[in-house]
């Protein structure tokens, strides 16, 4: 399928928890089944900068740069001989930014994701060997907020790690409303990660996510990571029967 959007992914702070898959089945696209790792299925909440964003390869004014926080989880699709594996976005929070409704629109109508726009904000730091990173998105009154804090310098994935797992996922998919399901590949290089010295969420998960998905985010992640990201190229969606 032709390149539909370009942009660049940079500072992908992840924070990831091992979820009973029977949470999670209610969410899964058709033609789509849970992907394991060591027999365990995770959710990850995951924020990032979105830079330098083309659709088609034209630039949309006052929309190139932008956060975004998406709660996703991980499934594959099985092709004659090939396993594709992919993630499904849950729900996905962006940036408010002027003019409004342009790039939660643009996802809606071309993949069918659950975008809302919130107000958001970021800080990242360096100093010396640590990295801090900090993603905030304001729901009503309430500032919520995804932390990381990374140590020295950022390093391959291990073949085989969880990191791998979570990270080289290179396929989206979301349900149809009028039945059946959506397929899009993205395509990036392998990332680089930085070790956790410290990763949490705060905020409030039921009014973000609901009640089954709060008892999850309100204890400590399973793992962390912070991955340094690259250009990444977002192919056009296809309808699956």
């Amino acid at each position: 399928m032709p390149i539909f959007l370009t942009a660049e992914w940079r500072y992908l702070a992840m924070l990831n928890y091992a979820v009973d898959p029977l949470a999670l089945m209610p969410h899964v696209p058709a033609g789509s089944e849970l992907d394991f790792f060591d027999g365990q299925t995770f959710v990850s909440l995951v924020g990032f900068r979105f830079l330098n964003t083309k659709v088609r390869g034209i630039p949309v004014p006052f929309h190139r740069d932008f956060d975004e926080v998406n709660l996703r989880f991980y499934v594959k699709r099985r092709e004659e001989a090939l396993v594709k594996r992919g993630v499904v976005f849950i729900v996905v929070f962006i940036q408010e930014i002027v003019p409004r409704r342009a790039i939660s629109l643009v996802a809606r109508l071309v993949y069918n994701e659950n975008y809302r726009r919130l107000p958001m904000r970021h800080e990242i730091k360096l100093a010396g060997a640590f990295l801090s990173v900090q993603y905030e998105w304001r729901l009503q009154s309430r500032w919520n907020r995804l932390t990381v804090h990374a140590k020295s310098e950022p390093r391959q994935m291990v073949e085989g790690s969880a990191e791998q797992f979570i990270a080289e996922h290179y396929w989206g998919y979301c349900a149809h409303p009028d039945g059946g399901s959506l397929e899009y590949q993205v395509e990036h290089p392998p990332w680089k990660i930085w070790e956790m010295e410290r990763a949490e969420f705060a905020g409030d998960a039921e009014a973000l996510y609901g009640t089954e998905f709060a008892k999850i985010l309100n204890r400590q992640p399973d793992s962390a990571f912070l991955a340094e990201g690259s250009a990444v190229a977002v192919h056009t969606a296809r309808r699956l029967a």
